[in-house]
């Protein structure tokens, strides 16, 4: 006889892939109704815009209609509500030790989903870019199995600690950087963590450092849509993304994948930079599309976001970034973008 203790115990060997625990576990399962051989279920999602609801959902249906009694699956679902993901160690968890004691006023995320465009470089420039304008600037470093912040800078010390909390190393104009290179023995071990503890990371990164007063904290995130990235929109007040691409067309469906993850984390997408766009021969003066030809401003445009600038190869960039010499670099070409995402910004801030 099919019943709803059945059902649930088909539920149980669903697991959320975020949290790695099934749905009875985590108290996802609120309701279930048993017609005959047609089951109806309702669900609560950790979040109303969670990106990995229909896998969840496909799952569950997949689950109950295992049960050779069930013909058919209605699943609905639900938001949980601040004390439930509490519960379960989400949205709600304990402050860090020194997150009470921070005031950053922007958070913005760099990201693309694809690696290799060149999303630290970005993060590196905004950074210098905005503390040129007498901002307070910091870098949280997300790429947690792929650290690149502190060679770009030249940062080899290791975070010193106190009352309250972990200090981030300081560049030499004064950039506050925190990346889990800065806290290994050695800059070429590799971190070979699974999804909760590279999550975790991240959180302590933004809880446990001592960021002090920030005008901006640009997160330089890893490519994929998946832990880094989710736990990034999940746990730190975002003001906004900016996506970063390459005139390929392979680069530009995954920077689609990114922008969809954003809109439904419900995270505000600020504009895309094009990267890697031309070369300029130093003898000639003559423009090459290395790349192919750029489709930054038409990207933009089917994404339906402010296109921000393109950027060129430039050989001296990567040399002062392999020398950890970034801030030797002149912005003459980069301020304008720094000045239009401001601008964005408090645009959007406004709108709110």
């Amino acid at each position: 006889m099919l019943t709803a203790e059945k059902i649930k115990e088909a539920l149980a060997q669903v697991k959320d892939p975020e949290l790695n625990r099934n749905l009875v576990e985590l108290d996802m399962v609120r309701s279930i109704e048993v017609e005959g051989r047609k089951v109806k279920v309702s669900l609560a999602l950790t979040f109303a815009g969670c990106p990995l609801k229909d896998q969840i959902v496909a799952e569950a249906r997949k689950a109950i209609l295992s049960l050779a009694e069930v013909e058919e699956v209605e699943i609905e679902t639900t938001e949980m509500t601040d004390e439930e993901r509490r519960r379960i160690g989400l949205g709600g968890q304990k402050q860090g030790l020194a997150e009470p004691f921070n005031r950053v006023h922007h958070c913005l995320a760099i990201m693309s989903g694809k690696g290799g465009v060149g999303k630290s470089l970005v993060s590196s420039l905004l950074a210098l870019a905005f503390r040129e304008n007498g901002y307070r600037v910091g870098i949280l470093d997300a790429d947690i199995t792929g650290p690149s912040i502190p060679k770009i800078f030249g940062l080899k010390d290791s975070p010193s600690s106190g009352p309250l909390g972990i200090f981030p190393v300081e560049s030499k104009k004064g950039i506050k950087v925190m990346s889990i290179n800065l806290l290994l023995p050695d800059e070429d071990m590799p971190v070979i963590w699974r999804g909760p503890l590279i999550s975790s990371a991240i959180r302590q990164f933004w809880g446990d450092v001592f960021w002090g007063e920030l005008d901006w904290l640009i997160v330089d995130l890893p490519p994929g849509t998946s832990d880094a990235s989710l736990t990034v929109m999940q746990a730190l007040p975002i003001s906004g993304v900016v996506l970063v691409s390459t005139p390929q067309d392979l680069a530009e469906m995954v920077v689609r994948k990114a922008a969809w993850m954003a809109r439904r984390m419900k995270v505000p997408i600020l504009g895309l930079i094009e990267n890697m766009s031309y070369f300029v021969c130093p003898e000639s003066g003559r423009a090459y599309e290395i790349f192919g030809p750029t489709r930054g401003e038409e990207m933009a445009a089917r994404l339906g976001v402010a296109f921000l600038g393109r950027l060129p190869i430039d050989p001296r960039i990567a040399s002062l970034c392999d020398a950890g010499e970034i801030e030797n670099l002149s912005l003459s070409n980069f301020l304008p973008i720094a000045r239009r995402l401001i601008e964005l910004i408090n645009k959007n801030l406004l709108l709110k």
